[in-house]
Order: C-alpha cells, then structure tokens, then sequence
C-alpha cells in the first residue's frame, strides 16, 4: 500500500472515536464551547450582583443600556477580528494557538475578581476575552485536517457541528445554576476561577493531541496583514470550489440565527414555556448528531449525491411544517429533521473546503469563512423579530403572523437552497 493512503476505516465515525489526536481536538473544543457560553451567561450575572460601577454616570438606572454595550463589546471582535486572526494562525502552530487562546482566556477570566469593580474595565475585558476566541475558531478548523485522514474529514466535520449545538445549549442551559452553587458553596470569586478552570483544562487537552505540522509561514518576522488578507480573498476569487462551499455555509448559519430566533415564539406554540425554546434548540442538536452518524457511516455511499441540495430542501420543508405543527413530539421531530437537513450541508461543505485548502492558506481562509458567517448571523438576528411583530400587527394575528413569516422563510431557503445548487454543482458535483 502506498504510503501516502490511509486506511479503509479511516472515514467511519467509529474510526474518529478511537482517534486519540481527533478525540483530544474534540474534547478540549467542545469544553471550551462550553465555557464560552458559560463566560456569556457569566456577564449577565455580573452585571446584574457584582455592584459594578456604570460608566457614563447617566447609565446609573439602564441595565439594558449596559447589557446591550456588554454584548456588543462581546460581538464585535468576531466582524473587526475575523479575518485578522486567520492569517495570525497561518503563522503559527495551530495546537499552540488553541492552547495559548484558553491559557490567555482563563488568566483574564481569573483576573477579574481582583480589578476594580468598574463597568469599563467589565466592558474592556469582555472585549479583549472575546478577541482572543477569534482566533481559537479558524486554529480549529485548521487543525482538524492535521488529526484526521482525508476520508474522516466528512465525519469529523459532522461531529464538530453536533457537539457545537451540543455546547451552546449545554452552556447556556447549566450556567446559572451552576454558578449559582459554586458561589453559594465557596464564594463569589469561585465563579471566575470555576470559568477559568474549564478553559485551563480544555488546554491540557489539546496539549495531548499528537499532530505533525509544517509551518512554511511561521516566522512573526516580515508580517504583511494587508498583503494576507488580499492573498485569502484572491485565493477564494479564482478558487470556485472553495468559494461557493463557503457561500453556503454562510447561507446555512444565517438560517439557524433566523431559527434561533422564531423558535421562542414557537415553543409556546406546541407546549412549551417560551423560555423553555433552548429543548427546541437541542433537538436540532440531536438531529445533527444522527446527521454526523449517518455521513460517518454512509456518507461515502452517497457522495454522488446532491446532499447539501437535499439538506436545503429538508430545512425548507420543516420551517414551512412548523407553521402547521401544535403538538410538542411532532415539533420536536422537525427540529431534530432540521438538525439533520443542516448536517448535510455542513458536513460535506466545510470538509471540501479544509480538503482542497493548502495548509499554508488554511488560517486565511477559515478566519474569512468566519467573519462572513458572524456578518451573515447579524442580519436574521436584527430583522427576524422585528419582521414577525410587523407581519402579526398587519394581519391582526400573532399566530398567523408567524405561520406567513415561517412559510415564507421555508420557501426562500429551498429557493436559495437550488439557487446556490445550480449554480455551484459543476465544480461540487464530481468532489463531492
């Protein structure tokens, strides 16, 4: 066998199980999936117990004025950032990058019991914390190529996008209680150490991964930032394949944050509190890890097939379900159908585009992919809720409001879905 091929088990999920240096990139990833969504619940806290002085003085009674600066001071580094980070990790050793980002998370997390309790230095190191996580992201997935084969890439993907739905809603789900027993049990500064903890420990994780790196661009010296950023946008110019993968990805995400958004008006459509949307949330989780099983086990089967066409139409067809649904198991068998709709588009995509990167363009372009997709996030996020108040007052109906909005939107994504298809399958088609 040449040695240069992998072997033949190298692309079932089973095989990624036993993958000590995937499994160490996975584990230590999606523990600090899960602290990143903890360290947001965290600031919530804090601002609302940890006497934290407002900055204006004018702020003295508008918590919502602070909250809102605190999560633009968490979002903004992901659209200024982005890019930036990419070519920084093209640089550099990617397990090093992962493990300098949560060394440096955890030592400003730990820091904050012992600064001044003022809503500056909150909203100052919200933003340097979140900067440093724009580099975490593309140092993944950059990584991802170097602890697996090229046949796992498919699977592996797959079980990243699961295991990162997985994070959120787990985050989001145990942080407050969590943090409320740690302060109840040790004291209120346990909460940052507690934080810290986790990134520190998803760190000696991915110390433990064995990978082999070249690092042709290494050297800090003679750094162009400019120069890089134009060489990853030619790079995506003149590279059809890569390029129209990652215009579906950014299709695909601007989707989920529109999801993300309906899904509290339609919890307490089917049965649920409208505070209860997260278990809505996870069934799509699970419905992507039955994705991820499916293309680690029988993905190669179907690669002649159109699967992120058919994930689109998926998607499309259960928004437009969901307007008709009332009974809370057939909502959450749609969401977990959407979740697997999302895989087949995520999975074949995002390894397509970490197949046919040359490592030495990698950082670039996943730092661009990145900055396109928290970009494309921005717009569903703003204009969903407004748009489905604005069509339930037209209509007079908040029920037939959000039933026109989630028919509508089930109609443009199988739209885009065929769009983006037809215009994409020459160069998708034979590689996929």
């Amino acid at each position: 066998m040449h040695p240069a091929s992998p072997p033949p088990d190298r692309s079932g999920l089973d095989a990624l199980l036993r993958n000590r240096p995937f499994l160490a990139l996975w584990t230590g990833q999606l523990l600090a999936q899960v602290a990143d969504k903890i360290f947001y619940v965290l600031l919530i806290i804090l601002l609302k117990t940890g006497d934290y002085r407002p900055w204006p003085v004018s702020w003295q009674h508008s918590e919502n004025s602070m909250l809102s600066a605190v999560m633009i001071a968490y979002t903004l580094p992901a659209i200024v950032f982005g890019s930036a980070a990419g070519i920084v990790v093209d640089r550099f050793s990617k397990k090093q990058m992962l493990i300098g980002c949560n060394v440096i998370r955890a030592v400003l997390i730990i820091a904050l019991p012992f600064l001044p309790k003022a809503f500056a230095v909150l909203l100052a190191m919200t933003f340097l914390i979140s900067t440093v996580t724009q580099f975490f992201a593309p140092a993944e997935q950059a990584a991802i190529p170097l602890a697996v084969g090229r046949e796992g890439l498919m699977s592996a993907n797959a079980l990243f996008a699961s295991s990162t739905m997985g994070g959120i809603i787990v985050g989001m789900t145990i942080g407050e209680p969590l943090f409320s027993w740690v302060k109840h049990s040790f004291g209120a500064a346990s909460q940052e150490f507690l934080l810290g903890g986790l990134y520190l420990i998803s760190a000696g994780l991915i110390y433990a991964m064995r990978i082999k790196e070249t690092h042709a661009g290494s050297s800090g010296k003679n750094v162009h930032p400019w120069q890089d950023l134009k060489e990853g946008l030619r790079y995506l110019k003149h590279n059809h394949l890569v390029s129209n993968a990652m215009v579906q990805l950014t299709i695909l995400y601007s989707v989920f944050a529109a999801l993300q958004v309906l899904a509290i008006a339609l919890s307490g459509k089917i049965g649920l509190k409208e505070t209860q949307f997260g278990f809505l949330l996870a069934a799509a989780g699970v419905g992507m890890v039955f994705g991820a099983a499916f293309l680690g086990h029988w993905g190669g089967r179907f690669h002649h097939k159109p699967l992120p066409l058919i994930g689109f139409l998926m998607m499309g067809f259960v928004l437009a379900m969901f307007s008709f649904t009332r009974q809370l198991w057939v909502g959450f068998g749609l969401s977990a159908l959407f979740g697997f709709g999302a895989s087949l588009i995520n999975g074949p995509m995002q390894a397509l585009i970490q197949e046919k990167t040359p490592e030495s363009m990698r950082g670039k372009v996943f730092g661009l992919e990145n900055n396109a997709i928290n970009i494309a996030l921005s717009l569903p996020l703003a204009i969903t809720g407004p748009l489905t108040d604005a069509v339930s007052k037209a209509v007079r109906s908040d029920d037939l409001g959000l039933r026109i909005v989630l028919l509508s939107l089930g109609f443009l994504v199988s739209v885009m879905g065929m769009a983006a298809w037809r215009h994409t399958r020459k160069v998708l088609q034979d590689v996929l």
